[in-house]
């Protein structure tokens, strides 16, 4: 699906205010959430403003947080501070810390991507808040969920407001450009994308003029040169934010204890960032595995077909292999090098989420119509020669 950008006479800060305000004219139960990041910073002062200005009522609004355990000690503190401001404003602010099913980028080896927050019978990154809730019935396993899918069940009675922005990954703009169409739209999923057109650069900026605190392991990474439109903060182990792993044993030698001792696996960010188990291009890398001579198209139809038992031994990964396999057969025949390279890297470094298969639909076939056109355009100037 061709994605349009339109143009709006209103500024993204006002849209995403009208917006908040519609999501409170309804009446019903809001919940908003929170994840100490930039994005939901952002969205949280906005919902803020308006409970101050008299705009909404407080008692309708819900913030839930759901806490990964594993997270920088400067997000932990971000959050102690909302859930003050919250409260004392009026607000309900659910502070989850439970046993849910993550993604982690270091199990590979063992051929598991999964790791479970607040696991019993683990000793924890941090302990836990005395307030909070450590318990659900909706969660009778440990496991059982993803934090998702959690948050669905919790808020299957209201709105749930999110801060997630479309220009972050392909991703995400495919998800939200695709909302509409999916059966039901967008009131079917309860969910609302207040800040959903804003940029880095408008976050930032509303940052600034707002004089918003922000975690402190932002200002840690971009000075250790991780770019801003690259700055993520989340759980250590996933993919979006394993990049700052690799400074904190030597920005932060007492956290890094508590990593590793939470994740043994840990260290292979520190051996292994130069390599396609992190899915790298770097000269380093190209120098240490002199990567220009392999034949990334016959590495992948190995994997897929010919050895698929070797790379891929449980449920999780043969499933996310199945989809990749009918990807290759579809479309191998106008895939580019560069193509069966992401898709080797995927397939080495785990997929759980398909997110790389979904932005390569939109590289291979975006590529495949450009070339299409530029073909066409070509007959057409040789035949009016």
């Amino acid at each position: 699906m061709a994605i349009k950008t339109i143009e709006s006479r209103v500024d993204i800060v006002e849209a995403a205010r009208r917006r908040i305000s519609n999501v409170f004219s309804n009446g019903v139960r809001v919940y908003m959430s929170f994840s100490a990041g930039k994005d939901s910073l952002c969205m949280s002062h906005l919902v803020y403003e308006k409970i101050l200005n008299g705009e909404i009522d407080p008692k309708l609004l819900t913030v839930i947080f759901i806490d990964e355990e594993a997270l920088y000690d400067s997000m932990e503190q971000m959050a102690l501070r909302w859930r003050k401001r919250f409260i004392a404003a009026g607000a309900e602010f659910r502070w989850y810390c439970l046993p849910v099913r993550q993604v982690s980028i270091l199990h590979q080896l063992q051929n598991d991507e999964a790791w479970i927050t607040w696991e019993p019978g683990k000793q924890w990154v941090r302990d836990a808040p005395p307030f909070a809730i450590t318990r659900d019935p909706r969660l009778r396993y440990t496991g059982q969920m993803n934090y998702q899918t959690f948050c669905s069940a919790i808020t299957k009675d209201g709105i749930q407001m999110v801060g997630v922005r479309a220009c972050e990954s392909v991703q995400r703009r495919d998800y939200l450009a695709n909302a509409a169409l999916r059966a039901g739209g967008l009131s079917k999923e309860n969910k609302v994308f207040p800040i959903y057109d804003w940029k880095d650069s408008d976050v930032w900026l509303y940052i600034k003029e707002k004089h918003l605190d922000f975690p402190d392991a932002y200002i840690d990474l971009y000075r250790v040169g991780v770019s801003r439109n690259r700055l993520r903060l989340c759980n250590f182990f996933a993919a979006e934010s394993i990049a700052g792993l690799r400074y904190i044993a030597e920005t932060d030698a007492k956290l890094w204890e508590r990593i590793e001792r939470r994740e043994p696996n840990a260290y292979l960010t520190l051996l292994y960032w130069d390599s396609e188990m992190f899915k790298r291009s770097t000269r380093k890398r190209a120098a240490l595995e002199g990567e220009s001579s392999k034949d990334y198209r016959a590495l992948c139809r190995q994997m897929l077909f010919t050895e698929p038992e070797k790379y891929f031994t449980n449920e999780g990964t043969r499933r996310v292999a199945d989809r990749y396999r009918r990807f290759y057969i579809r479309s191998h025949d106008v895939m580019r090098p560069r193509d069966f390279k992401q898709m080797y890297e995927a397939l080495i470094a785990g997929d759980p989420k398909l997110r790389t298969l979904r932005a390569m639909y939109v590289t291979v076939y975006s590529a495949y119509a450009r070339y299409s056109e530029e073909s066409a355009a070509r007959r057409e100037v040789n035949a009016n020669a």
